[in-house]
C-alpha cells in the first residue's frame, strides 16, 4: 500500500514538473513526501524482519 502511493506521488511529480512551473513549490513538496515515505517504508520492513 504505501509503496503505491509512493509511486503515485512520483508520477504525479514527474507529471508536474513536466508540465508547468507555476505550481513548483508543489511539486517539490510531492517529491518529498515521496522520499519520505520511501524511507518510512524501508525502516518499518527491517525492523519486522
Amino acid at each position: 500500500m504505501l509503496w503505491t502511493i509512493t509511486v503515485i506521488l512520483l508520477l504525479l511529480w514527474v507529471i508536474g514538473f513536466a508540465s508547468s512551473t507555476a505550481i513548483g513549490s508543489w511539486i517539490h513538496l510531492l517529491l518529498v513526501l515521496a522520499v519520505i515515505s520511501v524511507i518510512y517504508n524501508l525502516l518499518v520492513g527491517r525492523s519486522r524482519v
